[in-house]
C-alpha cells in the first residue's frame, strides 16, 4: 500500500478550546516529541471558519501496518496517556479519515 494519510478532527466542547490548547502546549506535544512521535506529524490545526470548535491533526505513514504499530505504541507510552486523560473529557466527538495521496502533483 502506498505511504497513507491520517486525518483526525476532534470536535472540542465549546469554551474549551483555550484548555486543550494549553494541555497540548504543556504536555501533549512535549510527551509526542519525548517518545519520537512527532516524526510522523504533518501538524496540528484548529478550524476557523466552516464548522468551529475543531482541532485537526494531519498525520503521515508509510503504510498501514506502520500507521496501526504507531497508534498502538503512543496509546502504550505512559506520559502520552496521561495527557490523554486529560484531554478525553474536553471532546465531544473524534472522526479520523485515512487519505492516499493522488498520483499527480506534489504530496505532503
Amino acid at each position: 500500500m502506498p505511504v497513507v494519510y491520517e486525518k483526525r478532527t476532534y470536535n472540542v466542547t465549546v469554551g474549551k478550546m483555550p484548555e486543550v490548547v494549553r494541555l497540548y502546549a504543556t504536555l501533549g506535544w512535549p510527551a509526542l516529541e519525548r517518545g519520537g512521535f512527532a516524526k510522523n506529524l504533518i501538524g496540528y490545526f484548529t478550524s476557523d471558519t466552516g464548522e468551529l470548535h475543531q482541532l485537526v491533526h494531519l498525520w503521515r505513514f508509510e503504510s498501514d501496518d506502520a500507521r496501526r504499530a504507531f497508534w498502538g505504541k503512543l496509546f502504550s507510552d505512559q506520559d502520552f496517556m496521561a495527557f490523554a486523560v486529560q484531554l478525553r473529557p474536553l471532546l465531544r466527538s473524534q472522526s479520523n479519515q485515512l487519505l492516499l495521496a493522488a498520483p499527480w502533483g506534489p504530496a505532503p
